[in-house]
């Protein structure tokens, strides 16, 4: 996915180092971070809750891609507190940190003993703030005294720099303002912006510095006290008393993330284990929902990502259609107002192109990196076409998509005027700047696109899934039209459709390897590679159902599947590596997305077993989330997934990858014009006896149904109706 963004692709650039690489310098999977997130806004703690960034640490308080705190350490008599325990709440509104004291010694001799003092520590983000309570509590039958410190300093990196960019020079780090209860760090970029960090402590602290607050705690018997605490990141950011604008402000954390997902449907299985899986997922998509003018779009993930991605938001809105609708008219509306209208290469834009990314540091103000408003991917704009006819098809929505279809027309003239560079029918991309990424697929590594000599293609390079979401624009762009009464539009781009799948299958085929090869290079000669990629012809329909099948047979197989998952390339090509970030891992999204192809075309079997491996894999993962990609090991019995060292977690449309699986297990479909939910053939992998699915909704109307495995099938019941709506099904 990355944008600027694989973390085989950071920001700097040194000797021999891929473009845009992020190094891995320690191990964020050993260290298991706490991530917190509301609006521009994320927190990346370690399980102490504290913030302890070094060379390679994506920890820290951030806000508009530039980190506001880069030091909150908290101590009892300069000691490290003890972890008890660390978990984020189901609905990711809050951490909670359990903390204790270690043996703690003055002048040689035991003063408090340990596990004497318990420390809670809650933390949330609310509307450019952070928020802690610190609960401190004597658990002896004597009075303790202990001095509470809690050290804090704000470096105002960019977030590229946290990520290894290396600048000639920075801003003007400005001296700390210290009041009774208040520090204010400040830092005035080379944008002439300047940016807050402002920090208050309630009750006031017995000593306050330009980096440290101190408590001198006298806790009697069973006695405990409580501090507050809170950072904003602009200036006057804090008044009034902590306490209480913390009671309020997590009370609106809280029923924000409970209005905005109680749009969607639910899921509910006999498999407690799925069932968390699905609540974190959900918590993790509708935490990283960021309400903007046009509606909620996702952010694409924590650390790197927390920002607008164009194929991000696309993908993640296709897998969650199904239970929320709203989401994919949100990410169309961002996507259409943010089209680029005019060529400007430094951008990769040309009129008619859809959003890659976008960001708002001081480094992409300047033009450092390119990503202020970045066009540089060649399959956000057929996939924002294909969004709105499945957004049309599931909601029946006509007014927006009138309001759409312009911004869908310019999308489809970008493709035929500037995304066919050589008029051969097929999308091809070649960055029009040095400074632009080399590979604008959703592999956008640096070594993701090769030959099966392990040599790496040139360009311009046509992908296989690219041509396959320019035939599903087309399929959804002509259905649109005839909706709208544009019949003579519907012939002409069903027309185009026809023509380009005959071209794919004779272009893009191959029949000694059964499956169709990653990619055709500049000279039109193909990249005869086994890759995921091929997948995604059938999540588009693309693709003969004779040779789909044989596909996916080989996805399915030793090669591809580790039993954790399908990898982005199979076993035994030349770049294959399990480790490395597209050439053998294994991605949520992309086995949601095969999923959904299988399901395309009936293989109702396939689906099943992918819903089982992403299962297993969920299973074993911290706090039972999925990923961004994990290693593409084989599962041994045993063991576990390998984590990928700068995953990042969460993950939109990672965390949207079970919704979507289980979609296509269930054949779950829409008719809006019916008013009818279908269910095509419905399958339950073994492990999942029953599924509930409430709120299901079409046309004003919702249901509530529940499955039963039943054979190699699934029985339905209606549980409730609300209006008018039908429930169809085929065995």
């Amino acid at each position: 996915m990355p944008d600027t963004g694989t973390p085989n692709a950071a920001a700097f650039h040194g000797v021999g180092t891929p473009q845009f690489y992020i190094p891995a310098t320690s191990s964020l999977a050993e260290r298991r971070p706490r991530t917190l997130k509301h609006g521009d806004s994320f927190a990346v703690f370690d399980h102490n809750g504290d913030i302890v960034s070094g060379p390679g640490s994506p920890e820290g308080l951030f806000h508009q891609d530039t980190r506001h705190l880069s030091l909150f350490e908290l101590s009892l008599d300069g000691e490290r507190p003890m972890l008890l325990s660390s978990t984020l709440r189901l609905d990711n509104a809050a951490l909670t940190c359990d903390l204790t004291n270690p043996d703690i010694f003055r002048d040689g001799a035991l003063a408090v003993e340990r596990d004497t003092i318990h420390l809670l520590r809650t933390k949330f983000l609310w509307d450019g703030a952070c928020y802690e309570r610190l609960s401190v509590r004597n658990f002896a039958a004597h009075p303790v005294a202990i001095r509470l410190a809690i050290r804090f300093g704000a470096d105002f990196a960019d977030l590229f720099e946290v990520r290894g960019s290396r600048r000639a020079r920075r801003g003007t780090l400005h001296a700390p303002e210290v009041g009774a209860d208040l520090v204010r760090l400040a830092y005035t970029g080379l944008d002439g912006l300047l940016r807050v960090t402002e920090l208050r402590f309630e009750p006031v602290p017995d000593t306050l510095t330009a980096d440290t607050a101190t408590f001198e705690l006298r806790l009697p018997p069973r006695g405990s006290r409580e501090i507050h605490l809170a950072v904003a990141f602009r200036e006057g950011g804090l008044t009034g008393s902590i306490r209480r604008t913390f009671l309020t402000s997590m009370t609106h954390a809280r029923r924000a993330l409970r209005d905005s997902s109680s749009r969607a449907a639910s899921v509910a299985t006999t498999h407690e284990v799925f069932n968390e899986v699905v609540r974190r997922s959900v918590s993790d998509l509708y935490m990283l929902l960021t309400d903007k003018p046009e509606g909620p779009y996702p952010y694409a993930g924590i650390p790197w990502f927390s920002t607008a991605f164009g194929r991000d938001g696309i993908i993640t809105a296709l897998e969650t259609l199904w239970m929320d609708p709203e989401i994919a008219r949100g990410v169309l509306g961002y996507l259409a107002a943010n089209q680029a209208t005019a060529e400007d290469p430094e951008a990769d834009a040309e009129p008619g192109k859809i959003l890659h990314e976008t960001r708002g540091g001081e480094m992409a103000a300047l033009g450092e990196v390119p990503f202020r408003r970045y066009y540089g991917s060649i399959d956000s704009t057929p996939l924002f076409v294909t969004l709105a006819g499945a957004y049309l098809e599931r909601t029946g929505d006509l007014a927006t998509a009138r309001t759409l279809w312009p911004h869908v027309q310019a999308a489809l003239d970008w493709m035929d005027r500037y995304g066919d560079r050589d008029g051969d029918g097929f999308l091809e991309y070649a960055r029009q700047t040095e400074s632009g990424l080399a590979n604008q697929g959703w592999k956008d590594s640096h070594d993701s696109v090769f030959h099966a000599d392990g040599s790496l293609a040139r360009g311009p390079i046509a992908l296989c899934e690219v041509q396959a979401y320019a035939y599903a624009a087309r399929r959804a762009a002509a259905a649109i039209a005839r909706r709208l009464g544009d019949h003579a539009e519907a012939v002409a781009q069903d027309s185009r459709a026809d023509t380009l799948r005959t071209r794919f299958e004779e272009q893009f085929w191959d029949e000694d390897l059964g499956t169709y090869v990653l990619a055709l290079d500049g000279d039109k000669q193909p990249c005869r590679v086994r890759a995921s990629n091929a997948g995604h012809a059938l999540l588009a329909g693309i693709a003969a159902p004779a040779r789909a099948r044989r596909v996916a047979a080989q996805l399915m197989g030793r090669d591809f599947l580790s039993g954790w998952g399908i990898r982005t390339v199979a076993s035994g090509e030349a770049r294959y590596n399990p480790m490395s970030y597209h050439n053998g891992s294994v991605w949520p999204h992309d086995n949601a997305l095969i999923a959904l192809g299988f399901a395309r075309y009936g293989l109702r079997a396939e689906t099943a077993r992918l819903l089982e491996a992403l299962l297993g894999a969920a299973t074993y993962m911290d706090l039972r989330r999925l990923p961004e990609l994990f290693c593409g090991f084989r599962r041994r019995s045993g063991g576990s997934p390998t984590p990928y060292p700068v995953a990042c977690a969460p993950q939109a449309w990672a965390a949207a990858a079970p919704v979507a699986v289980l979609q296509a297990c269930l054949g779950l479909g829409f008719d809006p014009e019916a008013g009818a939910v279908t269910f095509d053939r419905p399958t339950l992998p073994p492990s999942l006896d029953i599924v509930t699915l409430r709120r299901i909704s079409i046309a004003g109307a919702s249901v509530d149904v529940q499955l039963h495995r039943h054979g190699d099938g699934a029985a339905l019941s209606v549980l409730r109706r609300d209006g008018e709506i039908r429930v169809l099904t085929t065995n």
